[in-house]
């Protein structure tokens, strides 16, 4: 009996001898950078390994699989092994280290794939390096936003939900200072603030906070539910910011759409002009309310508020295009009426009057599509198209031969 405890002893010992030289061998050529060879071997052994009572064994195990997945920038893996490897004090400061590596390895990793239009990869490791280093908050909003641009709607909400509950303004302080010698403000880093306070050779040396996300991310909930088809809960996402924050203006505007976008128009006017008593020079808001006021068939309105958009944005292409199409909706009245006439001679009278109506139309839009044309008119080839048979139709032979020379230039 004690010879066959003994034998079994020693089997054992020398299988646990073998794994440990077997992962020693692994950690060798990961060293090497023989990071497949590394993989292979310690994919022959894991079972082994894992089912082991060795727990220094274990841990170096998954140190290594941890260090192998990062270095093929499997995070998340890498991670889930790191903070398996966790209890062995041996390696405590390397797996220290490799997790601040890590940190840093996604983020990096997660700034690349955002700039190269990978949004939905982004988010995932931004909410990764969120959940690796939770007091940056930071991470989340990435994420969040990341989300947003790769159309990934719920995962969108979740993260801003999550702000949400943490309260998250992203409010920072930039320094700023003013050389004396060129004269031209320049941002400064906190260090450079504390020394230029005191220099003799900047001036204007200030703190300034960026503007609270808050509202943003209160918006963006709202949108994303509305986006879902949850449109209760995205009123009751802005009513409760609003409750707070009952002035903010991009808390109303965003009710104002929301309730926009489910036909509530008569509601969306309130909001929007509510917007306007605290915003009397926003071009945007009047040319919002001209919008909806098309909608509700107030035409008049409608083209007082394009007015007002023009008047305080002269550059604001859509209003120009929406006035114009405002004012020729008209012309399909008119042409009923020229269609419906006989060949009597009261008939034909009316005929003509109608037709020098429907010129004047045309001729109420000339110079509304000559601005559009003047502030561009490579983006506007169908203002273009609009003005030459206007002039076609009134028999303006010259205006018509200009527009015709100018869509060949900007089809060229």
């Amino acid at each position: 009996m004690n010879k066959l405890f003994i034998l079994t002893f020693l089997l054992c010992f020398s299988f646990l001898y073998s794994q440990k030289k077997e992962l020693k061998l692994a950690q060798k050529l990961f060293k090497q950078e023989k990071v497949f060879e590394s993989k292979e071997t310690l994919n022959t052994h894991s079972d082994i390994i894992l089912n082991s009572n060795d727990l220094k064994l274990i841990t170096q195990y998954h140190l290594l699989v941890g260090q192998i997945a990062k270095n093929e920038k499997e995070f998340s893996k890498a991670f889930d092994n790191f903070k398996l490897a966790e209890g062995n004090k041996s390696i405590k400061d390397v797996l220290k280290s490799e997790l601040e590596f890590l940190l840093y390895d996604i983020q990096t990793y997660a700034n690349e794939v955002y700039n190269s239009g990978n949004y939905k990869e982004a988010a995932t490791n931004y909410n990764l390096a969120f959940k690796m280093s939770p007091e940056k908050t930071d991470l989340l909003y990435y994420a969040a936003v990341s989300s947003i641009n790769g159309n990934d709607y719920n995962n969108a909400l979740k993260y801003y939900e999550r702000l949400k509950e943490l309260k998250y303004t992203g409010i920072v302080t930039k320094y700023y200072a003013t050389p004396i010698e060129t004269g031209i403000e320049k941002q400064i880093s906190e260090v450079e603030y504390s020394l230029f306070k005191k220099s003799k050779d900047y001036e204007n040396v200030r703190e300034e906070d960026t503007k609270s996300v808050y509202p943003n991310i209160i918006k963006s909930i709202a949108l994303l539910y509305d986006n879902l088809g949850m449109q209760d809960k995205a009123i009751q996402a802005v009513e409760e910011a609003r409750a707070e924050n009952p002035s903010d203006i991009d808390l109303i505007l965003t009710e104002a759409n929301i309730n926009f976008r489910l036909g509530k128009n008569e509601r969306y006017s309130e909001l929007v002009a509510e917007a306007l008593e605290q915003d009397p020079s926003n071009a945007t808001l009047y040319y919002n309310l001209g919008v909806v006021s098309s909608e509700l068939g107030k035409k008049e309105d409608a083209e007082n508020y394009y007015n007002k958009a023009i008047e305080l944005d002269p550059k604001m292409q859509n209003a120009y295009l929406n006035l114009v199409s405002l004012i020729l909706e008209q012309e399909n009245t008119i042409v009923e009426q020229m269609n419906s006439l006989g060949t009597s001679r009261a008939e034909n009278k009316k005929y003509d009057e109608l037709k020098l109506k429907r010129e004047s139309i045309y001729m109420e839009c000339v110079p509304i599509l000559q601005k559009l044309i003047e502030i561009d008119s490579k983006s506007n080839i169908e203002a273009i198209e609009t003005l030459k048979n206007i002039y076609a139709t009134v028999g303006d032979t010259e205006g018509f031969s200009k527009m015709k020379l100018l869509l060949e230039e900007v089809n060229k």
